[in-house]
């Protein structure tokens, strides 16, 4: 099943980037290109570059996993056909036709969301519609999909309200950290990657594996590899003398994309069982270590992390946290000194390293996992330190 699953990841890959080939000339065509942004929001010049990419990352999975759908429940009456490579698969097709419903239902959110990211990418819808449809969609597929946070709390709150309601926060506000940290090149996708391959690691290596949950991580993090080939500036962008610019990104994911990338990943994220499970229905259920439950929080530190001091910022301003500007970890770090291409570099790489983390604290014992939470923490906060210190010559 794991090289399943990396077949799926190289099928993905491999309609990414004919995907966004084709999405990069629908939007030079279209005239569908970086623009100024809402009312008050404040940019970096606009280039001359489509942000159409969400089209390639959304239909790379969407296709990948429909595929693999109807595949699992096209055999799931015909075992006896599956070729000999494939027969071990025998086992796993009724859980992978349980799946499909929710699967369904979280691919119609994440295209509804696409949606709006697409029309918000050609005429701004403003922050607080843009909310209301995400505080919805999430509602919706938690509801329908039955992917709650902290179901311990339905004893004793007289139902599952405050579950759904944490879950519902939980993706809106993972939603919403993608969103905010699609303001360089390659920095949105590039962390999202990271934290699909740690997800997809961490389900890998649960006991027993998540199949499904993997595959559909699989398939994610193809697809941003794939649209990472055009988006990640492996040549900077330098200023010609004619006023234009060559290098970087050549084709931006835009809302379409980065909405339903946090989206998704939230989704998944809440789909993971990180507690073991017992072997056997009739098996005594034996405590778990309560710090399983921050994988979560280690793997998406870094976007969180972002999220929560831009946030921060824009309130002690008196401005609203939703209408972006230049105030991002990503800009701060180049106020610093640091070209882009080094800071999206920076953030990724400091993503891996608390996601790494996250992946080895089931099996570490309390207070092992406990040096993995100081390692975050160090991690935070010497980033904190780095670049809230007070030095003239950055300011």
């Amino acid at each position: 099943m794991t090289a399943l699953t990396l077949t799926l990841l190289a099928a993905a890959f491999l309609i990414s980037v004919p995907a966004t080939l084709i999405a990069r000339a629908i939007g030079r065509r279209l005239n569908a290109l970086d623009g100024a942004g809402v009312a008050g929001q404040v940019k970096a010049p606009p280039r001359r570059v489509p942000n159409t990419g969400g089209l390639a990352i959304f239909w790379s999975f969407a296709l990948c996993l429909l595929a693999g759908l109807g595949l699992a429940l096209y055999f799931a009456g015909r075992a006896a056909e599956l070729p000999e490579p494939l027969s071990a698969l025998q086992r796993f097709l009724p859980g992978i036709r349980t799946q499909t419903g929710p699967a369904l239902a979280l691919l119609a959110g994440t295209f509804i969301l696409h949606i709006l990211g697409l029309i918000d990418d050609r005429r701004a819808l403003g922050p607080g519609v843009k909310m209301l449809a995400m505080l919805t969609i999430a509602a919706v597929v938690i509801i329908a999909t039955d992917s709650r946070l902290l179901t311990m709390l339905d004893g004793h709150t007289g139902g599952a309200w405050a579950s759904i309601l944490i879950t519902v926060c939980w993706v809106v506000a993972i939603t919403n950290a993608f969103n905010f940290l699609d303001n360089m090149d390659g920095l949105s996708a590039g962390v999202a990657a990271v934290a699909s391959a740690c997800f997809l690691t961490t389900s890998l290596v649960n006991d027993p594996p998540q199949w499904f949950i993997a595959a559909a991580l699989a398939v994610l993090l193809g697809s941003l590899l794939g649209f990472l080939v055009f988006n990640f500036p492996f040549v900077p962008r330098r200023k010609n003398t004619d006023g234009t610019s060559t290098g970087g990104a050549s084709i931006f994911m835009g809302d379409g994309g980065s909405l339903i990338v946090g989206f998704l990943l939230a989704i998944l994220s809440i789909r993971i069982t990180y507690l073991p499970l017992p072997a056997h229905p009739d098996t005594p259920v034996t405590p778990s270590p309560r710090h399983l439950l921050l994988i979560p929080l280690l793997i998406l530190a870094i976007p969180l992390y972002d999220f929560a001091s831009v946030v921060f910022i824009r309130l002690r301003q008196g401005k609203s946290p939703f209408v972006g500007d230049l105030q991002h970890f990503s800009h701060r770090l180049v106020r610093h000194g640091l070209s882009q291409r080094a800071a999206v570099l920076l953030i990724c790489g400091c993503a891996a390293i608390t996601g790494i983390g996250a992946i080895a604290l089931p099996s570490l014992a309390p207070w092992q996992a406990a040096l993995i939470g100081v390692q975050t923490l160090l991690v935070l906060g010497g980033l904190a330190v780095y670049e809230w210190r007070k030095d003239a010559s950055t300011r």
